[in-house]
C-alpha cells in the first residue's frame, strides 16, 4: 500500500514524543530547583529521559539516546542519593531540555556538537558519584532497572503503534499512555484534540482548517434548528385560523338546519364539517411531532456546536509550558529570588486566544520581574521576605476568560513615570503634574514607552505594555493596571471566551440590524429627548454623575438621518474614562449569542464593521468594530460634524475652516496634536492607525494629513505612499511628525513623497503650527 504523504512518519511521531518529554523534563526539574530531593519529580523526570531514549533508538536518532542517557543517569543518581541536582547542575540539564525539544529536526554537525557539549559536561559532574550498591539494595536496583525496560518497552509500542496507525488508518494517531498522556502543543497548521472513548490518551491530529470548518457547519447548523421555533409558532397560527373556519362552518349548519335544503347540499355541508375536523384533528397530531422535533433539533445541534466548540479549547497550561522556566532564568540574571505561582492551568482557553497571549504574558512577566520585584536586600530591608511572589491567573468569570499577573514588589513609581513622560515629550511639566493616577498608568501602554533610561537584555526598549494592549485590542477585550505603594502591582486581562462565539445586543439602525459586543457595552439607556443637553453645538446627557457627550449611530454608520421623533431615545454607553459617549440608536432588539462569521478578505477593512453573523431566524447581522465607533465618535466630536439627536431632520454644519487629519496611534500624542491645531482655528480630525487614515483620507476631503511612521496595521510611510500615489490625492500635503529624527529616517519619509519632516520634540514650539502654515496657511480660507 502506498504512502500517504499526509500521514505522519516515524520521525514525525518522535518529534511529538521528544517534545512530550520536554515538557515533563522542564517541569520536573524546575521542581527540583525549589525542592532538589522531591521524590515524585525525579521518578517523573527518570523516566521521560528513559522513555525518550527508548524511542530515540527505534527512529535511529542517535545524539537523542546520548543525551537522554547522560540525564537519566543524573536523575538515578540523585534518586540514589549520590548526588543532589543544584542550581549549576539543573542549569545543564535545562540546556539539555531545550536540545530534547528539538530532537529529530535534521540534526547537522553543531547540533552533534551541542549534545556532545552538554553531555560532556553532564559526565563531569557525575565523575565521582559512582558506587557499590550495599548487599541489602541489591534487589530494589534490579527493580529499578527492570522498571525501566518497561519504559523503554511502552515507548517504543507507542511509537510502533501509532506508525501502524499512520499507514492503516484514516488520520494521523498519537497514542500516549500512562503518565505521559500530556498533549504537547501542537504546530500549526495542526492542532491536537482528545477523542472520546475509553481510552481518555488516544491523540488525534487534526488540520486547523478542517476544525475550524467544522465549527462554522456546526454553529450554521445550530442556526438552522433555531430557524424550527419561529415556524412552529406560524403554524399555530394557521391552528387558530383553522379553528375559527369551523366554528363559522358550524354556526352556518346550524343556521340552514331550518331550511329545506336539497340533501345534496346537507351532505355536502357535512362533508366538510367533517373534513375540517379531521384537518384539525391532524395539524394538531403534526404541530405536536414539530415541536418534539424542535427540542430534539435544537437539543441536538447544541450539543454538536458545543462538542466542536470544546475542541477549539486547550487548557491554559498548553500556552504557558515555557514561562516557568523564563521566570527562572530572568530572575537568575537580574539576581532576584522569585517564587512562581501558575493558578488555572486547566482552565478552557480558546485556542487562538490562547496562541496570541504567548508574546504578551512574557512581557508582561518580565515587566514585573524587572520593574516590580526587589533585589533580594532591598526586600529585607523594606521588612519582606528576600524572595518576591510572581503570580500568573487565569479564570472563567462572568463570561469572560480573566487572566491576571500579580507581584508583590514595590508598585508603580508614578513620579519617575511623571519624569519620563516629560523627558520624553509627551507632555510639559505642568500637564504631566495635574494628570490623575489612571491617566499616568495609560502611557505605559504607548509603544516605545519604557521606564528605563537605558536598554538592557531585559527591558528598555520600549516594546512590552504597548504589545500586551495591542493584542488585547485585537480580541475585543480589555487591559487594566492596578498598584499598590510597596506592595505590588496587578495587570489584568480581560477576554473574551472564544473568538467564534460572542454575546452581543441586538440594536436597530436605519431599519437594519446590527450587533455591538457586550463586552464593549457599559451600560443601554432610554433617555427622554428633552433631557439631551447642547453646549457649544456638542450634545450630552448626564452619566454616573458626570456628563457625557451623545451622537446617533446613524452618522458612525453614515446611513439616512433618523425620523423618529419620539419621547424617548435609545442610547447605548461605549468606552471608558473620559473617551466615553453616549450612542442613539433606533430601538434595541434584545441580547443574541451569535457565531461570528469572518468577512470576505476581499473586502478588506470595513469600517466599523468588524465581522457578520447569523441571526436565529437566518437573516444576516453586522457585528460593530467598537474600536472603530469611538474613532468616528472623536471625529464627529472634533470636527463639530454632528448630528442632533434633539432633532430628527437637523442638517450638518458647514465650515469654511482648513481641514487637518491627524493620523497617530498614542493617544497623548494625537489628543496634543489636535489640540494645539484647534485652539488655531483648524479643523482637526483624527485617525489612530495608517489604515484608519487611509480610510478617512479616501472617504472625505483634506487640506493636509499629519501622520506618525511607526503604527500598527499600516506605517506612515505606506500612507504616504499610498496617497502621493493616487491621482486624486497625490495633490494633498503630508507632514510626518516622528520620533525618529535620523538622517536616513528623514531620507525615507520624504522619499515616499511626504512635504515636510518634523521630530515630536517639537510640540510644545511654533514649529508644528509654522510647518502647517507654510503648507496650508492659516485656519480660515
Amino acid at each position: 500500500m502506498t504512502d500517504d504523504p499526509r500521514r505522519p512518519s516515524l520521525i514525525d511521531l518522535f518529534r511529538e514524543e521528544a517534545r512530550t518529554q520536554a515538557r515533563v523534563l522542564a517541569d520536573g526539574l524546575l521542581v527540583l530547583d525549589r525542592v532538589p530531593a522531591d521524590a515524585t519529580a525525579l521518578e517523573a523526570c527518570m523516566r521521560a529521559a528513559h522513555s525518550l531514549k527508548g524511542a530515540a533508538r527505534i527512529v535511529g536518532v542517535q545524539v537523542g539516546v546520548e543525551l537522554a542517557h547522560a540525564m537519566e543517569d543524573c536523575f538515578v543518581a540523585a534518586q540514589e542519593r549520590r548526588a543532589l541536582l543544584d542550581a549549576a547542575w539543573i542549569d545543564e540539564l535545562l540546556r539539555g531540555v531545550d536540545i530534547v525539544a528539538h530532537l529529530g529536526n535534521d540534526e547537522d554537525d553543531s547540533a552533534q556538537a551541542a549534545v556532545s557539549a552538554c553531555v560532556a559536561a553532564l559526565q563531569a559532574r557525575m565523575a565521582g558519584t559512582g558506587r557499590v550498591a550495599p548487599h541489602g539494595e541489591l534487589l530494589r536496583d534490579v527493580a529499578v532497572a527492570a522498571s525501566k525496560d518497561a519504559i523503554s518497552d511502552a515507548a517504543a509500542h507507542r511509537i510502533t503503534a501509532a506508525a501502524h496507525a499512520s499507514n492503516d488508518g484514516a488520520g494521523a494517531v498519537h497514542a500516549s499512555n500512562g503518565s505521559h498522556a500530556t498533549s504537547p502543543a501542537a504546530p500549526n497548521p495542526d492542532v491536537t484534540a482528545t477523542s472520546p472513548g475509553t481510552d481518555s490518551g488516544r491523540m488525534l491530529r487534526v488540520r486547523a482548517g478542517n476544525l475550524d470548518r467544522l465549527l462554522s457547519l456546526s454553529g450554521e447548523s445550530l442556526v438552522e434548528s433555531r430557524w424550527l421555533k419561529p415556524f412552529a409558532q406560524s403554524m399555530l397560527r394557521v391552528k387558530r385560523v383553522q379553528r375559527e373556519s369551523g366554528r363559522a362552518l358550524d354556526q352556518l349548519h346550524e343556521t340552514l338546519a331550518d331550511l329545506k335544503l336539497d340533501p345534496r347540499a346537507h351532505a355536502a355541508l357535512d362533508e366538510v364539517r367533517r373534513l375540517t375536523a379531521e384537518s384539525q384533528h391532524l395539524l394538531a397530531e403534526r404541530l405536536a411531532d414539530l415541536e418534539s422535533f424542535d427540542r430534539r433539533s435544537t437539543h441536538l445541534s447544541q450539543q454538536l456546536y458545543d462538542a466542536a466548540l470544546q475542541c477549539r479549547m486547550r487548557p491554559f497550561g498548553d500556552g504557558t509550558a515555557g514561562l516557568a522556566r523564563m521566570v527562572r532564568d530572568v530572575a537568575r540574571s537580574l539576581g532576584k529570588k522569585v517564587r512562581w505561582q501558575l493558578v488555572g492551568e486547566s482552565t478552557q482557553v480558546d485556542r487562538d486566544i490562547l496562541d496570541l497571549l504567548e508574546a504578551p504574558l512574557g512581557h508582561m512577566l518580565r515587566n514585573a520581574l524587572d520593574h516590580g520585584i526587589e533585589a533580594p536586600d532591598v526586600r529585607m530591608a523594606r521588612g519582606k521576605s528576600e524572595e518576591g511572589t510572581l503570580t500568573l491567573d487565569a479564570r472563567h468569570t462572568a463570561g469572560a476568560l480573566l487572566i491576571t499577573v500579580s507581584d508583590d514588589g514595590a508598585g508603580i513609581d508614578l513620579d519617575a513615570l511623571r519624569g519620563s513622560i516629560v523627558r520624553k515629550k509627551l507632555a510639559s511639566a505642568d500637564t504631566a503634574a495635574r494628570l490623575s493616577e489612571a491617566e499616568l498608568l495609560e502611557f505605559l501602554f504607548l509603544p516605545g514607552f519604557s521606564l528605563r533610561d537605558q536598554v538592557t537584555e531585559v527591558s528598555g526598549r520600549g516594546v512590552g505594555l504597548d504589545a500586551v494592549h495591542d493584542v488585547v485590542k485585537r480580541v475585543r477585550g480589555t487591559v487594566r493596571i492596578t498598584h499598590e505603594p510597596g506592595l505590588g502591582t496587578r495587570v489584568q486581562l480581560q477576554l473574551p471566551l472564544t473568538l467564534s462565539v460572542i454575546r452581543s445586543l441586538l440594536v436597530e439602525v436605519a431599519g437594519e440590524p446590527y450587533a455591538v459586543p457586550l463586552a464593549h457595552v457599559n451600560r443601554t439607556l432610554h433617555v427622554e429627548r428633552a433631557d439631551i443637553g447642547l453646549l457649544e453645538g456638542h450634545q450630552h446627557i448626564a452619566f454616573d454623575g458626570r456628563r457625557i457627550g451623545v451622537v446617533t449611530a446613524h452618522q458612525i454608520l453614515d446611513t439616512a438621518p433618523p425620523t423618529n421623533d419620539a419621547g424617548m431615545v435609545s442610547v447605548i454607553v461605549i468606552g471608558e474614562g473620559r473617551q466615553t459617549y453616549g450612542v442613539v440608536v433606533d430601538r434595541f432588539l434584545g441580547e443574541r449569542m451569535l457565531v461570528v462569521q469572518p468577512l470576505d478578505p476581499r473586502l478588506g477593512k470595513i469600517r466599523n464593521i468588524t465581522a457578520g453573523a447569523l441571526m436565529e431566524n437566518g437573516d444576516p447581522v453586522l457585528l460593530a468594530d467598537v474600536d472603530d465607533w469611538l474613532r468616528s465618535v472623536e471625529k464627529l466630536v472634533t470636527g463639530g460634524d454632528l448630528l442632533h439627536a434633539q432633532h430628527g431632520d437637523a442638517r450638518t454644519a458647514q465650515r469654511s475652516t482648513r481641514r487637518v487629519l491627524v493620523v497617530d496611534d498614542s493617544l497623548t500624542v494625537r489628543e496634543l496634536e489636535r489640540k494645539l491645531l484647534a485652539t488655531r482655528g483648524y479643523d482637526v480630525t483624527i485617525a489612530v492607525d495608517g489604515m484608519d487614515g487611509w480610510n478617512a483620507v479616501r472617504g472625505e476631503r483634506f487640506d493636509l494629513v499629519i501622520t506618525d511612521i511607526d503604527m500598527p496595521r499600516m506605517d506612515g510611510i505606506e500612507l504616504v505612499t499610498l496617497i502621493k500615489r493616487d491621482p486624486h490625492l497625490d495633490s494633498v500635503p503630508v507632514m510626518i511628525v516622528s520620533y525618529k529624527d535620523r538622517e536616513e529616517d528623514r531620507r525615507a519619509g520624504l522619499n515616499a513623497g511626504a512635504d515636510y519632516y518634523l521630530a515630536k520634540g517639537s510640540f510644545h514650539d511654533e514649529a508644528l503650527l509654522d510647518a502647517v502654515r507654510d503648507l496650508i496657511g492659516e485656519a480660515h480660507g
